[in-house]
């Protein structure tokens, strides 16, 4: 991988789509785009379908879901386990933060209610969420009380909670951190505590061991709700507001449209630079739905709509694959 170096397409979209809106979640199976959830109008969810976006033919549909189909809600959050998705939480019509665990089962297309109630994580919104063969990992966000700064893992086989060591006031509860898993370490990436943040965290699976993180090289400015995928040892965030607005999720801050890369060996941030035109890039943006993916058998990040510095929902797609 040639790092400093990558492009950015705008998929074509065909079909009748979601439409714009922010504050929702994407999650890709195969060649498949999951979307759920988000907003048109700020803290008014816009429905409760699942879009499904092909990679390949970039057409739009509507799954033609059963079960225990989730309310509308937006600061929702999505990861996929195999041909599973997993919905956590989010913000209902009420604007009440929720706590259910819902499965979508991509084969059948039914949902699940995994737990709810007293289960479980307790109630947030725009928290953060990212899973690996095994277990769906949960942290952060906005809960009923205050932000959150706790990790929790639902494991897929054993259908089971699992509440890991918090990581004390070093790193202070947040809504909208970047969240990956990578090196057998749950990464927490900057955030929102009050004020936009620029602190990195780490979580050892294996020893339960939390530990600040200090990285060299072009550090991001401080921000959250960005853009975040892992892929292998690097973390790509895009994105994300580094201003916040004096109206709350109500109203725009100031956002970025800029893209670093983490190493997480070498633990050095890069800025990288876009090979095409401009026109084919995002762009500034934040409260986006976001997920590592592939297309065309390339990694990379898969970006759709969000919320832009005229406090305009977006609609559009974009994929930013690095340069191999």
């Amino acid at each position: 991988m040639t790092l400093g170096q990558g492009k950015w397409i705008k998929l074509e979209q065909k079909g009748s789509g979601p439409g714009a809106r922010s504050s929702h979640a994407i999650a890709v199976v195969g060649n498949q785009a999951y979307v759920f959830g988000g907003e048109f109008k700020p803290r008014v969810p816009v429905d409760n379908k699942l879009h499904v976006f092909d990679l390949e033919d970039l057409t739009w549909s509507i799954a033609d879901a059963t079960g225990d189909v989730p309310p509308p809600r937006v600061g929702v959050t999505m990861a996929a386990v195999g041909e599973t998705i997993y919905v956590f939480g989010g913000r209902d019509a009420d604007h009440t933060e929720l706590n259910e665990l819902y499965s979508f089962d991509t084969r059948t297309n039914k949902w699940v209610l995994l737990s709810s109630g007293e289960e479980g994580p307790q109630n947030r919104s725009y928290h953060s969420t990212v899973a690996d063969d095994q277990r769906v990992y949960i942290f952060g966000g906005c809960g009923v009380a205050g932000r959150l700064n706790d990790l929790w893992a639902f494991d897929v086989s054993d259908c089971k909670w699992v509440q890991f060591p918090g990581p004390g006031e070093s790193c202070k509860g947040r809504g909208g951190p970047g969240l990956a898993v990578s090196g057998g370490k749950i990464w927490v990436i900057y955030g929102f505590a009050g004020m936009e943040m620029n602190d990195i965290h780490c979580f050892d699976l294996v020893k339960e061991e939390w530990a600040p993180v200090e990285a060299t090289g072009e550090k991001p400015t401080p921000r959250s709700v960005f853009s975040t995928a892992g892929i292998g040892k690097y973390i790509f965030i895009y994105g994300g507001e580094i201003d916040p607005s004096d109206l709350g999720h109500m109203g725009a801050g100031m956002f970025s449209g800029e893209l670093f890369v983490l190493d997480t060996e070498a633990l050095k941030w890069v800025k990288w630079e876009d090979l095409e035109e401009k026109e084919y890039h995002p762009g500034p943006r934040g409260w986006c739905a976001y997920s590592a993916g592939q297309r065309e058998d390339k990694q990379g990040l898969l970006v759709y709509g969000g919320n832009s510095p005229t406090n305009d929902r977006l609609d559009d797609i974009f994929f930013f694959t690095p340069c191999q």
